[in-house]
């Protein structure tokens, strides 16, 4: 448990003393907030939807916990190709934990930079409509972080370049994000559309984040946790096999 919450520090510290990092992540949320939420919102309104920037303001939060948590990642690939991760496996700790401590690492900041962007919706006008939610919304805050860490972590370590990490992750990331429901309402989707959207797991996030801060979900809270939950599991055991199986 020592080297988990020693790993698990690390990557918290190297967060918050990366400013730059903090700063510049915030960038992608508050254009989406701006251009998006103010530019279709008069057009989201007369289309009978109401405040667009209640609805697009979790999809965005989402957004950024969702790239945060996938990159960190590359620090495994980093970490391999300067030698730190060979010195970190030498270790006298199991694998499994320094996955483990990485891992809740990646999440734990992923959900902080959330948490950022979260504070700045508030800045843009919105407003959550029940505070006792707001502990259901950190634990999907806290799922979509650990579920995207896992899978970053996993993909990380089949890889040997940034090059490929890189092309991989924005095959994968740009997909799942734009077709969870982040940016659009579920209803009333194409058939094929709506098939892909049910298969992605970022939409039971998204959801189940917007049914706790503004009320309103496509599926039940009920039926968002249990599905993230269990893909959750499933990506921390994939993650964690095949990081028990790199070679340095």
């Amino acid at each position: 448990m020592n080297a988990i919450y020693i790993l698990w520090l690390r990557q918290i510290k190297r967060y918050l003393r990366s400013r730059a990092r903090i700063v510049g992540s915030l960038g992608q949320p508050i254009l989406f907030l701006v251009a998006l939420g103010f530019g279709f919102g008069p057009v989201y309104a007369k289309a009978g939807g109401g405040n667009y920037l209640e609805f697009l303001a979790p999809g965005v939060i989402a957004m950024s916990i969702l790239f945060t948590a996938v990159f960190s990642g590359i620090e495994i690939i980093w970490d391999r190709q300067f030698g730190f991760l060979k010195e970190t496996l030498v270790a006298p700790v199991s694998r499994l934990k320094i996955m483990f401590g990485r891992t809740l690492g990646g999440a734990t900041v992923a959900v902080l930079q959330g948490v950022i962007v979260l504070c700045l919706t508030f800045i843009f006008g919105f407003r959550i409509y029940s505070l006792a939610m707001l502990p259901m919304a950190l634990l999907f805050m806290f799922l979509i972080a650990l579920l995207f860490t896992a899978l970053g972590t996993a993909i990380a370590s089949v890889l040997e370049d940034m090059q490929g990490f890189q092309l991989i992750m924005n095959f994968l990331v740009m997909p799942i994000f734009f077709l969870s429901g982040a940016l659009f309402p579920l209803t009333n989707l194409p058939k094929a559309i709506a098939t892909v959207t049910k298969i992605d797991p970022l939409t039971y996030g998204i959801d189940g984040l917007r049914g706790a801060l503004i009320g309103v979900s496509h599926f039940s809270l009920h039926t968002d946790l249990l599905v993230m939950s269990a893909i959750t599991f499933i990506l921390i055991i994939v993650g964690a096999y095949l990081f028990t199986k790199i070679e340095v």
